[in-house]
């Protein structure tokens, strides 16, 4: 059989196919070997590298439908400025630490991509006629992880109830006891809560966070 036609190029393209394609007699397979581990880890890095920046708050923030809204509520949390000074940032509450479920939650950020272009939640007006949509998705993830993300830093193992408020104490032994997950209680701790639909008195409804969400913790 004869050989596969070789396309034909000229200069460095030419070099570079017969480079691709022509056993060599001066390099080595322990050379191009090393050749191929040196591409990877700098593909590898690379890619580490962008997946990092891209995990960083100010990333997050950078467009100001996040900015000007959650990251704004966020602020005026226990979870953003507190007496121990160990603040969470947009990751670490809605990107997995684990690799994998990392690499999936930053696919499916990809549809947040489309919105921001198709401009969905541009404005106030918009992100508030979507915030229960949206709570409602970010409420069903974290029940369906167990709340991941939240026991990154809160373990039950690590928690004294004898420094909780009794009635704090006694409830979160009775949710741990019953299996129940952090999210099923701690909705609006981070972000106002959604207006309830079914709710039309505009005083009662409950579009911000429970005020015991947004003080600061008190000292002892």
């Amino acid at each position: 059989m004869s050989d596969i036609a070789t396309p034909k190029k000229s200069g460095f393209l030419a070099r570079l196919w017969n480079f691709l394609w022509r056993p060599s007699s001066r390099l080595s397979m322990a050379t191009l070997v090393i050749f191929g581990g040196v591409c990877g880890i700098l593909f590898w890095g690379g890619f580490n590298w962008a997946m990092e920046v891209a995990n960083t708050e100010q990333f997050c923030i950078s467009c100001h439908e996040m900015k000007d809204t959650p990251y704004k509520e966020l602020q005026n949390t226990i979870h953003f400025r507190n007496r121990s000074g160990v603040r969470a940032t947009c990751p670490d509450c809605h990107v997995p630490h684990p690799f994998m479920w990392k690499i999936k939650r930053k696919i499916e950020a990809s549809n947040e991509v489309l919105h921001k272009i198709l401009g969905t939640v541009d404005t106030p007006e918009k992100f508030e006629a979507h915030r229960l949509e949206l709570a409602q998705h970010v409420w069903k993830v974290m029940g369906s992880t167990d709340s991941r993300e939240c026991r990154n830093c809160h373990q039950e193992h690590s928690m004294d109830p004898s420094k909780q408020k009794p009635k704090a104490a006694k409830e979160m032994q009775e949710g741990f006891a019953k299996g129940m997950t952090c999210i099923d209680c701690h909705k609006g701790i981070a972000h106002h809560l959604p207006k309830d639909p079914l709710d039309d008195d505009d005083d009662t409804t409950a579009s911000k966070a429970p005020p015991a969400a947004q003080e600061p913790a008190k000292k002892d």
